[in-house]
């Protein structure tokens, strides 16, 4: 593997997941495969989860790692050719990303969309002219339009607590990404990426998936085919073993903050139209905004598990590159 940007950069999600969950239960039986190897984490935005999980991913592996937080420690990068360069930018990502390539085996990159032109951000410029540049394996930290480590860890995480949590002698779950209220429009990474790895993961007859959302705050529908649509919360939680709780702003209307109705917020009330569903979330989340305390505190929330699992993800990622390497 030499790009990791989406689902469609992996052939077997199956053995992926596997592969995910055979390194959670022996973290170091590859710690070789990395020795003299280094993995550059780039951050153009800030990050939690993505940087500590990969980063310790990476030393299970044996490798050495370094970070480049560019938003506050770098120059500022000029993106596009054939421009003078007398204004802000200093550096070319041409030669930055050259230049990374030359200190690392792998580089990780991560960098939010700025939700003003949809075109823009959906052409992906930044982290497609990174990857073209750099020339070395990339791994996707978070870009404008996907998040794939965490969706990676989502389906690690269903796959892992499905037998545990199963109901009588269902033969699959039903997973549900559920639309959740917030005060400020949000990039649509992580529900894009959720819903192509769950569409991915029902076209393998692992699950059964299910889109909530008020209406207008449709995804763009290159990352949903195959879910079931649904703009009534009640209805498409009905039955559910798994809640994914996540805000996303407007498609259509981009960047804009939107009017929607209320009873949004998964609570305990909500829960119990569902098969005592677990309910997950990317994190960091909004207390009793987007998500109620009494489901994050209580025993349905999957949302530390979830996050634990970040790390394995992200090493089953970085081994399938270095054995490429090697």
């Amino acid at each position: 593997m030499k790009l990791f940007s989406s689902v469609n950069d992996v052939t077997d999600i199956k053995q992926l997941v596997a592969s995910a969950l055979a390194l959670k239960a022996n973290p170091y039986a590859h710690s070789d495969l990395g020795k003299n190897k280094t993995l550059g984490l780039v951050f153009m935005n800030p990050s939690l989860r993505t940087r500590l999980s990969t980063q310790k991913a990476a030393l299970n592996l044996g490798m050495n790692v370094m970070v480049m937080n560019m938003d506050k420690e770098g120059w500022a990068l000029e993106t596009q050719d054939g421009v003078i360069m007398n204004g802000t930018t200093v550096e070319h990502i041409r030669e930055a990303a050259a230049v990374m390539g030359e200190y690392c085996d792998v580089l990780g990159l991560r960098s939010f969309p700025k939700l003003q032109n949809r075109e823009e951000d959906y052409n992906e410029e930044f982290f497609n002219k990174f990857v073209k540049f750099c020339g070395v394996p990339v791994v996707s930290l978070e870009s404008a339009t996907r998040h794939p480590l965490q969706s990676l860890a989502d389906l690690v995480t269903i796959h892992e607590t499905w037998e545990t949590y199963r109901i009588d002698a269902k033969a699959k779950p039903k997973v549900v990404l559920a639309w959740a209220p917030h005060i400020k429009p949000l990039p649509q990474a992580v529900p894009n990426s959720f819903a192509e790895w769950m569409s991915r993961a029902q076209a393998e007859g692992m699950l059964d998936f299910t889109i909530a959302q008020p209406e207008g705050f449709e995804l763009n529908e290159n990352f949903t085919s195959g879910a079931k649509i649904s703009h009534d919360l009640d209805e498409a939680i009905a039955d559910a073993d798994y809640v994914y709780v996540k805000n996303w702003s407007s498609y259509k209307e981009y960047g804009k903050l939107l009017d929607f109705p209320e009873g949004w917020m998964m609570d305990n009330e909500k829960l119990k139209l569902t098969s005592n569903a677990k309910v997950m979330h990317c994190l960091p989340v909004r207390r009793d905004l987007e998500l109620a305390s009494e489901i994050l505190d209580g025993p349905n929330s999957l949302v530390i598990h979830e996050a634990g699992n970040r790390l394995w993800s992200a090493q089953a990622v970085l081994k399938a590159m270095l054995e490429e390497i090697k």
